[in-house]
């Protein structure tokens, strides 16, 4: 690999900043994260590539970047980059799968374990110097519903099944891997339907990607088929809950927790001020941390600078590209 200009987000940067610094193969420039920011530094500096986090790029990048260029995601997530408007601009796109699985998963059982022990109130309380206790619930033999049996939902279910003796049921629209669920990830029963799932569900955790599909999935109608004492666990997309209902039903009793790393606006902001998450006793979050270990960071950033180097090298089958049709292009 010829050595590239790259500019790449400054949160992504001090994730892996050893990896990166490290690397004889780029040139890093740091900008913030606004698609702006970034354009503009595509341009001051001539950069080949650029490497982004979770934020919503919607115009001015594509623009920017030459032909052949290419748009790294560092992590799995896609749904904030236009493949349509890269693929119209000759520009690959990547992300880095199979390098984060474990610690988002290793994130979902603390957040379980979170809410099922009211660590965010106990939390509160003991900054208040007050003394709150109150009763927490086991795990073992309770059921969980894991919607979405990826590669992380099937290592959520595993450790739950095994590690917490709970029962688990997977929702996943497609049956063809039911007997590998069921023989090596702890997959009790699989299930098409949200519905059917999670009726009985004292934990439902999801997994799922952001796509118009998935948008409020959970939303009045789904959290009123839950049971009034099930915690919901979301490590995947904020757009997958509909944050208002989700703050009806938590206040109306309709539902016992939540816990979540992930939220529809990130920075967290209530979709309606009058209905913040962050005042509730009953929700544990976290600012979208799961993937954000020194160990699957470090991955990442090898990940995204290996699919660079096969890019210099055009060997576009070694990369984990999201944009195949732009090989149909000439570069």
């Amino acid at each position: 690999m010829s050595r590239w200009t790259v500019v790449i987000t400054e949160p992504e940067y001090l994730k892996a900043k050893e990896i990166f610094a490290a690397s004889a193969e780029l040139t890093p420039v740091v900008v913030a994260p606004p698609e702006a920011e970034v354009a503009r530094a595509v341009r001051a500096h001539g950069a080949q590539a650029v490497i982004l986090g979770v934020e919503h790029y919607v115009d001015a990048l594509y623009s920017a970047l030459p032909r052949g260029g290419v748009i790294a995601r560092f992590g799995v997530g896609h749904d904030g980059i236009d493949k349509a408007k890269a693929t119209a601009a000759g520009l690959l796109v990547t992300n880095t799968p199979g390098v984060l699985e474990d610690a988002v998963a290793e994130h979902t059982l603390a957040l379980l374990l979170g809410a099922c022990r009211h660590l965010a109130s106990f939390v509160r309380s003991m900054d208040q110097r007050r003394w709150a206790p109150a009763p927490g619930i086991e795990l073992r033999g309770r059921c969980l519903a894991v919607v979405g049996c990826g590669a992380i939902g099937r290592r959520v279910a595993r450790t739950a099944a095994l590690g917490f003796g709970m029962t688990v049921v997977g929702v996943e629209p497609q049956s063809a891997a039911a007997a590998e669920l069921r023989r090596d990830w702890g997959v009790q029963r699989l299930t098409a339907d949200l519905g059917d799932a999670v009726r009985t569900a004292d934990v439902v955790s999801l997994h799922l990607p952001s796509t118009a599909a998935t948008r409020h999935l959970i939303n009045a109608q789904a959290l009123a088929q839950m049971l009034p004492s099930a915690i919901l666990i979301n490590t995947a997309r904020g757009a997958v809950i509909d944050e208002v209902a989700l703050y009806d039903a938590l206040v109306g009793g309709r539902l016992a927790a939540a816990a979540l790393d992930v939220f529809e606006a990130e920075p967290y902001v209530p979709r309606q001020p009058d209905k913040d998450l962050r005042l509730l006793p009953n929700v544990l979050l976290t600012p979208h941390v799961s993937s954000s270990t020194r160990e699957a960071c470090a991955r990442v950033a090898t990940a995204c600078i290996a699919n660079l180097r096969s890019a210099s090298a055009e060997h576009y089958e070694a990369m984990s590209l999201l944009n195949p049709d732009v090989l149909r292009q000439a570069h």
